[in-house]
Protein backbone atom coordinates (compact mmCIF):
# COMPACT_ATOMS: atom_id res chain seq x y z
CA UNK A 1 0.00 0.00 0.00
CA UNK A 2 1.29 3.22 -0.54
CA UNK A 3 2.70 5.45 2.12
CA UNK A 4 2.84 9.70 2.94
CA UNK A 5 5.42 10.72 1.21
CA UNK A 6 4.78 14.30 0.82
CA UNK A 7 2.87 17.20 2.87
CA UNK A 8 1.63 20.33 1.73
CA UNK A 9 1.48 22.92 4.33
CA UNK A 10 -0.62 26.14 4.94
CA UNK A 11 -0.04 28.21 7.92
CA UNK A 12 0.31 25.39 11.14
CA UNK A 13 -2.02 23.02 9.08
CA UNK A 14 -1.23 20.27 6.84
CA UNK A 15 -4.01 20.88 3.72
CA UNK A 16 -2.92 18.03 1.89
CA UNK A 17 -1.15 15.15 1.38
CA UNK A 18 0.39 13.12 -1.53
CA UNK A 19 0.81 9.18 -0.85
CA UNK A 20 3.14 7.10 -3.32
CA UNK A 21 5.60 4.28 -3.47
CA UNK A 22 9.59 4.70 -3.46
CA UNK A 23 12.32 2.17 -4.33
CA UNK A 24 16.51 2.23 -3.83
CA UNK A 25 17.66 -0.43 -5.58
CA UNK A 26 21.70 -1.29 -6.77
CA UNK A 27 22.52 -2.58 -10.15
CA UNK A 28 22.38 -5.87 -8.93
CA UNK A 29 18.88 -5.87 -7.90
CA UNK A 30 19.13 -5.79 -4.21
CA UNK A 31 16.43 -3.43 -2.68
CA UNK A 32 18.10 -1.51 -0.29
CA UNK A 33 15.67 0.71 0.93
CA UNK A 34 11.68 1.19 0.45
CA UNK A 35 8.53 3.54 1.24
CA UNK A 36 5.20 1.66 0.30
CA UNK A 37 5.21 -1.21 -1.62
CA UNK A 38 7.30 -0.43 -5.03
CA UNK A 39 7.65 -4.28 -5.52
CA UNK A 40 3.61 -4.57 -5.81
CA UNK A 41 2.69 -0.95 -7.19
CA UNK A 42 2.60 -0.98 -10.92
CA UNK A 43 2.44 1.66 -13.07
CA UNK A 44 3.57 3.50 -16.23
CA UNK A 45 7.15 5.08 -16.36
CA UNK A 46 5.83 7.31 -18.75
CA UNK A 47 8.60 10.09 -19.84
CA UNK A 48 11.25 7.93 -17.11
CA UNK A 49 11.86 5.83 -20.30
CA UNK A 50 13.49 8.09 -22.23
CA UNK A 51 17.24 7.66 -21.68
CA UNK A 52 16.46 3.56 -22.07
CA UNK A 53 13.80 4.19 -25.52
CA UNK A 54 17.09 5.79 -26.47
CA UNK A 55 19.92 2.91 -25.98
CA UNK A 56 18.91 1.33 -29.91
CA UNK A 57 19.66 4.78 -31.35
CA UNK A 58 23.54 3.82 -30.31
CA UNK A 59 23.51 -0.08 -30.25
CA UNK A 60 21.91 0.13 -34.06
CA UNK A 61 24.82 2.63 -35.42
CA UNK A 62 22.39 4.92 -35.82
CA UNK A 63 23.94 7.50 -33.46
CA UNK A 64 27.78 7.13 -35.47
CA UNK A 65 26.03 6.17 -38.75
CA UNK A 66 23.89 10.20 -38.59
CA UNK A 67 26.90 11.81 -36.33
CA UNK A 68 24.80 12.78 -33.36
CA UNK A 69 26.49 15.15 -31.29
CA UNK A 70 25.98 14.65 -27.52
CA UNK A 71 23.41 17.75 -27.50
CA UNK A 72 21.41 15.31 -29.65
CA UNK A 73 21.74 12.43 -27.78
CA UNK A 74 20.66 14.73 -24.42
CA UNK A 75 17.51 15.74 -26.36
CA UNK A 76 16.47 12.13 -27.40
CA UNK A 77 15.60 11.49 -23.81
CA UNK A 78 14.36 14.84 -22.94
CA UNK A 79 10.89 15.91 -22.20
CA UNK A 80 12.02 19.62 -23.16
CA UNK A 81 10.83 23.12 -22.77
CA UNK A 82 10.68 24.12 -26.59
CA UNK A 83 13.57 26.74 -25.62
CA UNK A 84 15.11 27.98 -28.75
CA UNK A 85 17.77 25.17 -28.36
CA UNK A 86 15.42 22.58 -28.07
CA UNK A 87 13.72 23.62 -31.32
CA UNK A 88 17.02 24.10 -33.32
CA UNK A 89 18.73 20.58 -31.82
CA UNK A 90 15.54 18.57 -33.16
CA UNK A 91 15.13 20.51 -36.02
CA UNK A 92 19.11 19.40 -36.73
CA UNK A 93 18.35 16.21 -35.95
CA UNK A 94 16.08 15.84 -38.65
CA UNK A 95 17.73 17.52 -40.89
CA UNK A 96 20.67 14.54 -40.74
CA UNK A 97 18.06 12.09 -41.14
CA UNK A 98 16.54 13.63 -44.07
CA UNK A 99 13.34 14.14 -42.58
CA UNK A 100 11.03 17.41 -42.21
CA UNK A 101 9.28 17.89 -38.68
CA UNK A 102 6.05 16.88 -40.90
CA UNK A 103 7.22 13.28 -39.78
CA UNK A 104 6.47 13.44 -37.04
CA UNK A 105 3.57 12.10 -34.73
CA UNK A 106 3.91 13.35 -31.23
CA UNK A 107 1.42 16.11 -31.37
CA UNK A 108 1.63 19.46 -30.64
CA UNK A 109 1.40 21.57 -27.77
CA UNK A 110 2.22 25.78 -26.47
CA UNK A 111 6.03 25.21 -25.37
CA UNK A 112 6.56 24.62 -21.59
CA UNK A 113 8.93 27.35 -21.26
CA UNK A 114 6.38 30.54 -20.91
CA UNK A 115 8.89 33.21 -22.63
CA UNK A 116 8.95 30.44 -25.40
CA UNK A 117 4.95 30.25 -25.15
CA UNK A 118 4.59 34.14 -24.95
CA UNK A 119 6.67 34.63 -27.61
CA UNK A 120 5.35 32.04 -30.09
CA UNK A 121 1.55 33.61 -28.95
CA UNK A 122 2.95 37.20 -30.09
CA UNK A 123 3.90 35.81 -33.20
CA UNK A 124 0.89 35.03 -33.99
CA UNK A 125 2.21 31.39 -35.08
CA UNK A 126 0.60 28.16 -33.64
CA UNK A 127 2.62 25.74 -32.08
CA UNK A 128 4.06 22.62 -33.97
CA UNK A 129 5.23 18.84 -33.45
CA UNK A 130 8.82 20.13 -32.71
CA UNK A 131 7.29 22.44 -29.93
CA UNK A 132 5.57 18.97 -28.53
CA UNK A 133 7.95 17.99 -25.06
CA UNK A 134 8.53 14.72 -26.52
CA UNK A 135 9.95 15.93 -30.13
CA UNK A 136 13.29 14.66 -29.19
CA UNK A 137 11.98 10.84 -28.40
CA UNK A 138 10.15 10.89 -31.69
CA UNK A 139 13.15 12.22 -33.71
CA UNK A 140 15.15 9.58 -31.93
CA UNK A 141 12.76 6.90 -33.05
CA UNK A 142 12.65 8.32 -36.73
CA UNK A 143 16.37 8.10 -36.93
CA UNK A 144 16.37 4.49 -35.81
CA UNK A 145 13.71 3.93 -38.76
CA UNK A 146 15.76 5.71 -41.43
CA UNK A 147 18.63 3.88 -40.61
CA UNK A 148 17.15 0.61 -40.35
CA UNK A 149 15.32 0.67 -43.37
CA UNK A 150 12.10 0.67 -41.61
CA UNK A 151 8.50 2.36 -42.59
CA UNK A 152 8.62 5.95 -41.04
CA UNK A 153 5.25 6.50 -41.16
CA UNK A 154 3.98 3.57 -39.14
CA UNK A 155 6.53 4.79 -36.31
CA UNK A 156 3.75 5.18 -33.05
CA UNK A 157 2.56 0.97 -33.48
CA UNK A 158 3.38 -1.26 -30.60
CA UNK A 159 4.54 -3.68 -33.95
CA UNK A 160 6.49 -1.54 -35.47
CA UNK A 161 10.04 -2.58 -35.17
CA UNK A 162 11.55 0.94 -33.78
CA UNK A 163 8.82 0.10 -30.44
CA UNK A 164 10.15 -3.70 -30.36
CA UNK A 165 13.71 -2.53 -29.62
CA UNK A 166 12.80 0.15 -27.46
CA UNK A 167 10.39 -2.50 -25.42
CA UNK A 168 13.21 -4.89 -25.79
CA UNK A 169 15.70 -1.91 -24.13
CA UNK A 170 13.53 -1.46 -21.40
CA UNK A 171 13.29 -5.44 -20.54
CA UNK A 172 16.93 -5.43 -20.70
CA UNK A 173 17.35 -3.00 -18.55
CA UNK A 174 14.87 -3.37 -15.55
CA UNK A 175 15.78 -7.67 -15.12
CA UNK A 176 12.49 -8.23 -16.79
CA UNK A 177 10.81 -10.27 -19.89
CA UNK A 178 9.02 -8.19 -22.49
CA UNK A 179 5.84 -9.86 -22.36
CA UNK A 180 5.75 -9.04 -18.94
CA UNK A 181 5.16 -5.50 -19.24
CA UNK A 182 2.33 -3.87 -19.81
CA UNK A 183 1.78 -1.33 -23.03
CA UNK A 184 -0.44 1.60 -22.80
CA UNK A 185 -0.43 4.94 -25.00
CA UNK A 186 1.87 7.89 -23.56
CA UNK A 187 0.67 11.32 -24.59
CA UNK A 188 2.49 12.07 -27.11
CA UNK A 189 1.02 8.45 -28.72
CA UNK A 190 4.03 6.34 -29.03
CA UNK A 191 3.82 2.87 -26.25
CA UNK A 192 4.60 3.11 -22.77
CA UNK A 193 5.67 0.78 -20.40
CA UNK A 194 4.20 -0.51 -17.22
CA UNK A 195 6.20 -2.30 -14.61
CA UNK A 196 6.86 -1.91 -10.75
CA UNK A 197 8.72 0.70 -9.43
CA UNK A 198 11.71 -1.65 -7.78
CA UNK A 199 12.10 -2.68 -11.77
CA UNK A 200 12.19 1.10 -13.00
CA UNK A 201 14.80 1.60 -9.87
CA UNK A 202 16.85 -1.33 -11.23
CA UNK A 203 16.91 0.26 -14.58
CA UNK A 204 18.07 3.23 -13.42
CA UNK A 205 20.73 1.42 -11.23
CA UNK A 206 21.81 0.07 -14.75
CA UNK A 207 21.64 2.92 -16.31
CA UNK A 208 23.62 4.43 -14.26
CA UNK A 209 26.27 1.23 -13.73
CA UNK A 210 26.04 -0.89 -16.85
CA UNK A 211 28.68 -3.33 -16.01
CA UNK A 212 26.31 -6.35 -15.74
CA UNK A 213 24.94 -5.77 -19.54
CA UNK A 214 26.61 -6.38 -22.57
CA UNK A 215 28.93 -4.43 -23.79
CA UNK A 216 27.11 -2.57 -26.55
CA UNK A 217 24.22 -1.81 -23.88
CA UNK A 218 26.88 -0.93 -21.33
CA UNK A 219 28.40 1.70 -23.52
CA UNK A 220 25.63 3.10 -24.85
CA UNK A 221 24.17 3.35 -21.21
CA UNK A 222 27.92 5.64 -20.56
CA UNK A 223 27.41 7.49 -23.71
CA UNK A 224 23.56 8.67 -22.95
CA UNK A 225 24.66 9.35 -19.30
CA UNK A 226 27.27 11.00 -20.34
CA UNK A 227 25.03 13.31 -22.62
CA UNK A 228 22.58 13.82 -20.28
CA UNK A 229 25.07 14.82 -17.53
CA UNK A 230 26.49 17.14 -19.98
CA UNK A 231 23.95 19.02 -21.17
CA UNK A 232 20.72 18.74 -18.59
CA UNK A 233 19.06 22.00 -20.12
CA UNK A 234 19.07 19.93 -23.14
CA UNK A 235 16.93 17.11 -21.24
CA UNK A 236 14.60 19.47 -19.60
CA UNK A 237 14.86 23.38 -19.15
CA UNK A 238 14.75 26.63 -17.54
CA UNK A 239 14.67 26.34 -13.96
CA UNK A 240 12.95 22.43 -14.21
CA UNK A 241 13.95 19.81 -11.73
CA UNK A 242 15.60 17.39 -14.31
CA UNK A 243 18.15 20.33 -15.13
CA UNK A 244 18.28 21.47 -12.01
CA UNK A 245 19.51 18.21 -10.14
CA UNK A 246 21.96 17.37 -12.82
CA UNK A 247 23.05 21.10 -13.03
CA UNK A 248 23.63 21.33 -9.40
CA UNK A 249 24.83 17.99 -8.38
CA UNK A 250 27.93 18.35 -11.37
CA UNK A 251 27.02 15.24 -13.01
CA UNK A 252 26.79 12.71 -10.14
CA UNK A 253 23.68 11.78 -11.03
CA UNK A 254 20.90 11.37 -13.88
CA UNK A 255 17.61 12.08 -13.76
CA UNK A 256 14.31 11.72 -15.54
CA UNK A 257 10.74 12.86 -15.16
CA UNK A 258 7.57 11.19 -15.78
CA UNK A 259 4.03 12.37 -16.00
CA UNK A 260 1.58 11.37 -13.26
CA UNK A 261 3.90 11.64 -10.99
CA UNK A 262 7.32 9.64 -12.08
CA UNK A 263 10.93 9.93 -10.92
CA UNK A 264 14.06 8.24 -11.58
CA UNK A 265 17.71 8.83 -10.28
CA UNK A 266 20.40 6.93 -11.49
CA UNK A 267 23.90 7.61 -9.05
CA UNK A 268 26.55 7.37 -11.47
CA UNK A 269 29.80 5.40 -9.93
CA UNK A 270 27.51 3.77 -7.21
CA UNK A 271 24.80 2.10 -10.01
CA UNK A 272 22.01 2.94 -7.39
CA UNK A 273 18.47 3.76 -8.88
CA UNK A 274 15.65 5.92 -7.43
CA UNK A 275 12.03 5.30 -8.37
CA UNK A 276 8.77 6.99 -6.96
CA UNK A 277 5.24 7.11 -8.05
CA UNK A 278 3.16 9.34 -6.61
CA UNK A 279 0.00 8.15 -6.34
CA UNK A 280 -2.48 10.95 -7.04
CA UNK A 281 -0.36 11.27 -9.79
CA UNK A 282 0.79 14.99 -8.88
CA UNK A 283 4.63 15.76 -9.49
CA UNK A 284 4.70 18.56 -7.51
CA UNK A 285 5.63 15.88 -5.03
CA UNK A 286 8.08 14.28 -6.71
CA UNK A 287 11.18 17.23 -6.12
CA UNK A 288 10.81 16.74 -2.51
CA UNK A 289 10.33 13.19 -2.57
CA UNK A 290 13.32 12.57 -4.82
CA UNK A 291 15.44 14.65 -3.00
CA UNK A 292 14.76 13.66 0.41
CA UNK A 293 15.43 10.14 -0.67
CA UNK A 294 19.02 11.19 -1.70
CA UNK A 295 18.96 13.16 1.67
CA UNK A 296 18.28 9.95 3.65
CA UNK A 297 20.67 7.67 1.73
CA UNK A 298 23.40 10.20 2.73
CA UNK A 299 23.95 11.49 -0.87
CA UNK A 300 23.19 14.92 -0.63
CA UNK A 301 25.64 17.30 1.19
CA UNK A 302 24.12 20.21 3.08
CA UNK A 303 25.63 22.65 0.48
CA UNK A 304 23.69 20.49 -2.25
CA UNK A 305 20.49 20.74 0.03
CA UNK A 306 20.87 24.42 -0.23
CA UNK A 307 21.37 24.88 -3.80
CA UNK A 308 18.48 22.21 -4.38
CA UNK A 309 16.09 23.91 -1.65
CA UNK A 310 13.17 25.12 -4.21
CA UNK A 311 13.18 22.12 -5.53
CA UNK A 312 13.37 20.13 -2.24
CA UNK A 313 10.94 22.35 -0.16
CA UNK A 314 8.98 24.64 -2.67
CA UNK A 315 7.72 28.39 -0.39
CA UNK A 316 4.45 28.41 -1.34
CA UNK A 317 2.94 32.18 -1.95
CA UNK A 318 -0.26 33.42 -2.14
CA UNK A 319 -1.18 35.68 -5.67
CA UNK A 320 0.24 38.88 -3.46
CA UNK A 321 3.28 36.84 -2.92
CA UNK A 322 2.80 36.50 0.80
CA UNK A 323 4.73 33.39 1.73
CA UNK A 324 1.26 31.40 2.99
CA UNK A 325 2.94 27.68 3.73
CA UNK A 326 5.66 24.97 2.19
CA UNK A 327 5.53 21.51 0.62
CA UNK A 328 7.87 18.93 2.85
CA UNK A 329 8.77 15.67 2.27
CA UNK A 330 7.25 13.09 4.70
CA UNK A 331 8.91 9.89 5.01
CA UNK A 332 11.43 7.36 6.30
CA UNK A 333 12.91 5.55 4.21
CA UNK A 334 12.76 1.76 5.55
CA UNK A 335 16.69 -0.44 5.64
CA UNK A 336 16.46 -3.51 3.74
Amino acid sequence: MSEKLVEIVRGDLVESIHRGDLAVVDYTGRLLYSVGDPQGKITFIRSASKPIQAIPIITSGAADHFGFTEQELAVFCASHAAEQIHVETVLGILEKIGLTASALQCGRHLPFNKEAADKLVRSGQEPSEVHCNCSGKHSGMLALAQHMGWDVASYLSIEHPVQQAMLQSMATFAGMEAKDIAIGVDGCGVPVFGLPVYNMALAWARLANPESLDSANAQAAQRITRAMTAHPLLVAGTGRLCTGLMTHLNGRLVAKSGAEGVYCVGILGQGIGIAVKIEDGNGRATGPAIIDALRQIGFLTPADLENLKEFHNPIIYNHRRDVVGETRAAFTLVRH
